[in-house]
Order: structure tokens, then C-alpha cells, then sequence
């Protein structure tokens, strides 16, 4: 299995590529006979529908369709050494026309006005933005034997395209496995006399890996939209804010270990990674000297590893501390060897003193601390520290306060309550406002909480709503 999509992993749009060599033919052909055409269709269809999320079911097909004919023809006995590398070359080509019945990554076009190796190199390069928000519903029991009994495999490709393209992110080995066990259960249970009995039965047996891929595929978005750097200080502010009494030493190892288990798993082609190693990290968690007396003491009660991990992951901010105020980082600090233990320090301290949701201190963190550390290059770097620390304090201070009070109430209220105190809220700060104006700005400031109000927010459509609120303050 791991060689299988490993080879398969290369198959992007049609090109024949590999780390910009022409890809070897045998490699492809030595797959299709060793899977069999329905297995290699399956894993192409789970690929392109994590490549494209955001094309239809039809243009996935289409393109589906087109690599599996042409690898059946090019593989076949006396084909034309050449019919690989031409049939693919026509693929790409065919990829760039107005009219293509394929899907679209978002940079195509850049794409298409080079050629040859260098057009397919570009082409395999282009990703799409994590799926921050999945949208797919699990039919009925009905339902799905409804559609099962009709059409099993319409119904195969269907599920395929949909849950692929919505959990994307979630390591390929994953996917794979947890696919083939939800249809190895549609096709039994959709086949046996008490189809409700073997539905819960079966579901309990898939549970564990729905629950990992799932939130590797919610782990692994995060790692795609952050990158490492960000990734590790999005954790160490998540566990500064979850345990506030806890010391930098206690936190920093494990918000750095999250992060190479997902440097390391959200890519790999090994079938076991993610769950071994989230294993190893939630035993270290627990191990941890800091969760005595705090709320992950609980969580390490839980039933499972994944049981305890999904307990920490989730919790939400505790109280924060009530401290003295922290400076920013100084010259001495920024300008010197230890840099990155300085940042690490202050983003610690704030974070321990603020229950604004990490999507807003990592926007804020970046640009203040970017901005501050610019002055090292300055010819009077002093008068620049001594110029800027105030300016920046200030902006940090108010973009704060903004955090706090877009999500006030949020964390403490069930909805209906934290909209009911909205819309107080809301009347007495525009009180010659329309009924159909508050209304409106309820709405808003609602789906903004419910997005991003939360201690795992989604980073990217978080970071482009707060980008608007940034620029109100900077401007002031």
C-alpha cells in the first residue's frame, strides 16, 4: 500500500512527473496490473477529489476517466513507447482549454501561458487552500441504501468525491483506510436482513479511525495554512492559554512535539504514523509535571488516547492570570542570538494574560513582533526600539481590546444566550439604529463568533476577517 500511493501520489493533472523528471511508465503500469483497474481508479478518484475540493463531481470524473483510459492504453501490451508521454502531454494541454471539462486550481491560467516540462511542472505545483469548513452530511441509513441498492457503484464514487474533498488534508493512509471501511460496511449492512443493528454494530468498529481522520484532517489544514514556525507558536499560545499557571519549560515541548508529529505525518505515506505518534504525544501530555491540579489531569482519565488527546485539543481557554503587565521585547532581546527564545517568551506571557482566541494573537503577535524586530536593520536601531515600542504597544493594546469585545460572551453562554447579550450590547452602542441595521450587524458579528471566537479556529478565514479590524486600528 505505501508504494501504491506513493506512485500514485505523483499522477497530478496527467503530468508524468516526478521531482521534474519524466516519470517512468513501468512504475505506473506495474501499479495498475498489481491493483486492478477498479482499485487504481478508486485511489485516482480519492486523489483528484483532494486535489480539486472545490471542483463538481463531474469534472473530477471526467479527469478520472481520462487517466485511467490512457494509462490502460499506454500499459497495454505493444503500446508505443511514446504513448505516455504523449497522451499526458495532450492531457495537460487539453487541461488549459476554455472549455476543458476539468477542474480549475486557482493559478491554471500563470500555468498555461508557459510550455512543455515547464507548464507540467507548474501544474503539479499548484494546491488548493485547505477546506477550512467541511460540508459534508452523512446520508440516512435509508438513504444510503437507497443509493447503495440503486447504484453501488454510483454510490461508491459519490462517497469518494465527497468525503475526499472535504477531508483533504487528512493523510492520504488515512483516507484510504477509513473510505474502504465505511464501504466495506455500506456494502454489508445495506445487504443484511437487520440493516440498523449492523449500521450501529459496524460504526462502533469505524469509530476510532472516522475520529482520527477527521481531526488530522482539522490538524494537518492548520499545519498547510501556518506552515512550522507559526504552527509551533499556534500551540504554545493554545496551551498558555489552556494552563496559564503552567511555566514556558512545561509547554514549549509539547506545542514543538505537535508540531513535528504533523511536519512528519501530514504527508506521509506511512499507514500508521499519525495514530502512533499522536499516541506517543498524548502519553507525554499526560506525563507532563504541569497538568497536576488542572484540567488535563481529566482529560488524561478518558477511556482512549484518541479519547484524551480530542479532550485536550478541544478544551477551551482557561481564566487568564491576573499578572503584571509584560514590555515588549527590547533591542537586547530581538538583536541578538536568542531571538526566537524571546519571541517564544513573550508570546507565552501574553498569552497566559488574555483569553483573545489564538487566530487573533497570531495575527497580532506577527505583525507587531515583524515590525519591532525590522528595527535591528536600522541604521539608529535604538531610536527605533525607542520610536516604535510605544507605537506598536499601543495598536497591540487596541487590537486586543477589539478581540475581547467581538467575542464577548462567546465562550461563557450557550448561542441563544450570547446573542441575546449581543444584541444588548448592540442597542446600546447604536441605539439610533434600525431595527433591520441591528439585525443585520447581529448576523454578522454572530457568524464571525461562531467561526472564530473558538480556541481552534480556523486560521485562514479567521485571518482575512480580522485583516479588516487590523486595518481600523493601524489607521487610527
Amino acid at each position: 500500500m505505501k508504494r501504491v500511493l506513493v506512485l500514485l501520489l505523483a499522477i497530478a493533472l496527467g503530468h508524468a512527473l516526478e521531482r521534474g523528471r519524466d516519470y517512468e511508465k513501468d512504475k505506473v503500469c506495474n501499479e495498475l496490473a498489481m491493483l486492478g483497474k477498479d482499485d487504481f481508479r478508486s485511489l485516482s478518484l480519492i486523489l483528484y477529489s483532494r486535489k480539486f475540493p472545490s471542483g463538481t463531481f463531474e469534472q473530477v470524473s471526467q479527469l478520472v476517466r481520462e487517466v485511467v483510459a490512457l494509462t490502460e492504453e499506454c500499459c497495454a501490451e505493444g503500446a508505443d513507447p511514446n504513448c505516455y508521454d504523449t497522451r499526458t502531454s495532450e492531457l495537460s494541454i487539453k487541461s488549459c482549454e476554455s472549455d476543458a471539462p476539468f477542474p480549475v486550481h486557482p493559478g491554471t491560467p500563470e500555468c498555461c501561458a508557459k510550455e512543455g516540462l515547464e507548464r507540467k511542472l507548474c501544474m503539479a505545483a499548484l494546491s488548493h487552500q485547505p477546506q477550512e469548513f467541511p460540508t459534508y452530511v452523512e446520508p440516512t441509513n435509508d438513504e444510503i441504501c437507497e443509493a447503495f441498492r440503486k447504484d453501488p457503484r454510483g454510490f461508491a464514487d459519490q462517497f469518494l468525491y465527497e468525503y475526499s474533498s472535504n477531508y483533504g488534508q487528512a493523510p492520504l493512509p488515512l483516507l484510504v483506510g477509513y473510505t474502504k471501511s465505511y464501504l466495506s460496511m455500506v456494502g454489508s449492512c445495506c445487504t443484511s436482513p437487520s440493516p440498523t443493528v449492523c449500521f450501529l454494530k459496524e460504526r462502533l468498529q469505524i469509530k476510532q479511525s472516522s475520529l482520527l481522520t477527521s481531526l488530522s484532517n482539522r490538524l494537518c489544514s492548520q499545519y498547510a495554512a501556518y506552515g512550522r514556525e507559526k504552527t509551533r507558536l499556534s500551540h504554545l499560545i493554545k496551551l498558555a492559554q489552556k494552563v496559564p499557571t503552567a511555566s514556558l519549560g512545561d509547554v514549549m515541548p509539547l506545542a514543538e512535539e505537535l508540531t513535528q508529529v504533523l511536519s512528519r505525518c501530514c504527508e506521509s505515506t506511512s499507514e500508521d504514523c499519525m495514530a502512533r505518534e499522536l499516541l506517543e504525544h498524548t502519553s507525554n501530555i499526560c506525563g507532563s509535571p504541569f497538568i497536576k491540579n488542572s484540567r488535563f489531569e481529566e482529560c488524561c482519565q478518558e477511556k482512549t488516547p484518541m479519547d484524551t488527546f480530542m479532550c485536550t485539543y478541544f478544551m477551551p481557554a482557561a481564566e487568564p492570570l491576573q499578572l503584571p503587565a509584560i514590555k515588549l521585547p527590547t533591542k537586547t532581546d530581538l538583536c541578538g542570538q536568542s531571538t526566537t527564545q524571546a519571541m517564544d517568551q513573550y508570546t507565552f506571557e501574553l498569552s497566559r494574560r488574555t483569553r483573545v482566541p489564538e487566530v487573533f494573537l497570531s495575527k497580532v503577535l506577527e505583525t507587531t513582533l515583524k515590525s519591532l524586530s525590522e528595527c535591528c536593520e536600522a541604521q539608529d536601531s535604538a531610536a527605533c526600539f525607542s520610536t516604535q515600542s510605544p507605537l506598536l504597544k499601543k495598536q497591540l493594546t487596541s487590537f486586543i481590546e477589539r478581540g475581547q469585545e467581538m467575542c464577548a460572551d462567546y465562550s461563557e453562554n450557550t448561542f441563544t444566550e450570547y446573542k441575546k447579550k449581543l444584541a444588548e450590547r448592540l442597542r446600546t452602542k447604536t441605539p439610533n439604529a434600525s431595527p433591520g441595521e441591528l439585525e443585520d450587524m447581529m448576523g454578522k458579528r454572530s457568524d464571525f463568533a461562531s467561526k472564530c471566537c473558538s480556541i481552534n479556529s480556523p486560521p485562514l478565514y479567521c485571518s482575512s476577517q480580522i485583516d479588516a479590524e487590523m486595518r481600523d486600528i493601524l489607521q487610527s
